[in-house]
């Protein structure tokens, strides 16, 4: 089986490559990667080790398409990430990323028939939506209200994928949303296999920590570093929650997928750490103090920004009933891989913050 992997230089790309490459023997792998976010470099060696063939390349290019070789599979873990991406400036950049080379990818799937795998996005979620739920203070986190009613799509288990997914969802969540219902209809008229993962945060050794990868790995090494903190919006006491996904996780479902092109089953599922995976930033602050045996302190800022939600966990019920997956690795293996990393290559990271 032939696999393109589309942002093959980013940590998602890099880290499924490697864990597609162990868990697949009959697997060739083919990347490509404009190699414009800092650090995709640095796993060019990985790639190189797996044999995984590299192609410096442009998705948003419909002639670096075109001339990608022909494969069984397109695995597409190409985006611009950033939830506030395009609100300052750049807005068609980010459609360019995100929607055009998707359709791109989406043309050569056309021509070769081959299956598409779509990494999309717990952001295509309504923001509004998100906020009207009623939730509860603990001591360190938000909890749904447990006498106020739960909205359509949301329950204890957290957000499931019929939960709304109209207007407010950011710029970001619009181009993945759009790609989503593309992707579908060129599936359904051209008749090639598709999935769809709405994934939430990622995150394991090897990111760099930017604020658009997720709020994990940028705490663990701001605290690191003794950067500034802050606790932003809901009233600056730091208990919104999020779920954690490890990209070892993320591939056992993929090699899944990709064995099973005709298996019936939803197109579009969610895929997240789920609720033992989740943690405030409140819990993630005392995981830091005491990993790295030293405390912070962190600024409290009550204003929530147009963009930020208080709470959001993936209800992995829908694939774990269709495709028997559920998350293995803890969070806090997870958390301990990425502050361990974060330790070893400490001069790395502070040269980009």
């Amino acid at each position: 089986m032939k696999i393109l992997i589309t942002g093959v230089a980013g940590f998602v790309g890099s880290r499924l490559a490697e864990e597609i490459s162990a868990a697949m023997e009959s697997a060739s792998l083919v990347g490509i990667d404009n190699l414009s976010r800092r650090g995709s470099e640095t796993n060019l060696a990985l790639l190189k080790k797996l044999g995984c063939q590299f192609i410096h390349g442009d998705i948003r290019n419909a002639d670096d398409v075109a001339e990608l070789p022909k494969v069984d599979w397109i695995v597409d873990c190409a985006a611009n990430p950033s939830v506030l991406a395009g609100v300052t400036g750049g807005s068609a950049q980010l459609v360019g990323h995100n929607l055009i080379g998707t359709l791109n990818l989406l043309e050569k799937c056309r021509r070769d028939r081959c299956g598409f795998l779509m990494l999309s996005s717990s952001r295509v979620y309504s923001i509004e939506a998100l906020c009207g739920i009623s939730f509860k203070e603990d001591n360190d986190r938000f909890i749904p209200h447990p006498s106020k009613p739960l909205p359509t799509g949301f329950s204890w288990e957290g957000v499931s994928e019929n939960f709304p997914t109209s207007s407010p969802i950011s710029l970001y969540g619009a181009t993945k949303l759009a790609s989503e219902v593309m992707a579908l209809e060129y599936a359904s008229a051209f008749e090639f296999p598709l999935w769809i993962d709405r994934c939430g945060v990622i995150a394991g050794a090897g990111q760099f920590g930017k604020i658009d990868q997720g709020i994990f790995s940028f705490w663990i090494y701001h605290w690191m570093l003794g950067k500034p903190l802050s606790y932003i919006g809901f009233g600056g006491k730091g208990k919104q929650v999020r779920d954690l996904l490890c990209p070892q996780d993320l591939a056992r479902l993929v090699c899944l997928q990709l064995a099973n092109p005709d298996k019936e089953a939803p197109k579009i599922v969610n895929v997240g750490g789920g609720l033992e995976s989740s943690m405030s930033l409140k819990e993630l602050s005392q995981y830091c103090a005491d990993k790295f045996g030293v405390s912070r302190k962190i600024k409290s800022v009550p204003e929530t920004r147009t963009f930020d939600i208080p709470y959001y966990v993936t209800d992995n019920t829908l694939v774990q009933e269709t495709w028997h997956w559920k998350p293995e690795v803890k969070i806090t293996d997870t958390l301990n891989a990425v502050a361990e990393w974060a330790k070893a290559n400490q001069s790395i990271i502070a040269a980009g913050f």
